[in-house]
């Protein structure tokens, strides 16, 4: 076998590997950044997203509220919820203030693919501590239609997102939002979900 078939047969069996083990790997994709999160944090909640529910302390979502219609022309949203969590920055201690990392893209799994093969220098972020919510707006399948990941108690849909909602005009869409708090990077309190996925729709008309 030349070295090209070799390359060839190597990512192939790569792509294979990583599908079917790769616990942070799913066909799902990765959520939306905002505020202050990052995929490194995403990926921690990742981690812990199996462990049984717990509402102990969930956020209160202030909107969408439950059964809540949207009209068809309607602009996109901002939702907002007050969490529990959100005094996390008090638990540092005296003189110390918890590292928050900016924003950064999400990569695709091809690019990561290009750079274990082909490796290239990235800067890593600071590892994030603070509390993080992750929204997964579901249509009943098996991924969600939109999720993000964000340091924030509000988030403002964007123009694609909300257009995406709109393919399930008429329907019931649920949102879930699962809260944690994390030390550099590693979930010290949580996750914590609603007890029951708040339920809106976008009106078909």
């Amino acid at each position: 076998m030349n070295v090209r078939h070799l390359s060839t047969a190597c990512v192939a069996a790569l792509a294979l590997a990583t599908s079917a083990c790769d616990p942070d790997t799913t066909d799902c994709g990765e959520p939306l950044y905002a505020g202050s999160s990052t995929d490194e944090a995403w990926r921690a909640l990742v981690d812990v997203k199996q462990r049984p529910l717990d509402s102990s302390g969930a956020v209160t979502l202030l909107s969408p509220t439950e059964g809540e219609a949207y009209p068809a022309s309607a602009p996109p949203p901002t939702w907002e919820w007050t969490s529990p969590l959100s005094t996390s920055l008090q638990r540092s201690g005296p003189g110390m203030l918890a590292l928050e990392a900016a924003p950064r893209p999400s990569r695709s799994f091809t690019a990561w693919l290009g750079d274990l093969l082909l490796p290239t220098a990235h800067a890593h972020l600071p590892p994030y501590t603070g509390d993080l919510y992750w929204l997964e707006i579901s249509a009943g399948g098996e991924c969600p239609v939109a999720q993000v990941v964000t340091s924030e108690l509000s988030w403002q849909l964007d123009a694609t997102t909300w257009a995406e909602l709109g393919k399930h005009a008429g329907k019931d869409l649920t949102v879930q939002v699962m809260s944690a708090y994390l030390a550099q990077n590693r979930v010290t309190e949580g996750p914590f979900r609603l007890a029951e996925p708040r339920t809106f729709r976008r009106s078909a008309q």
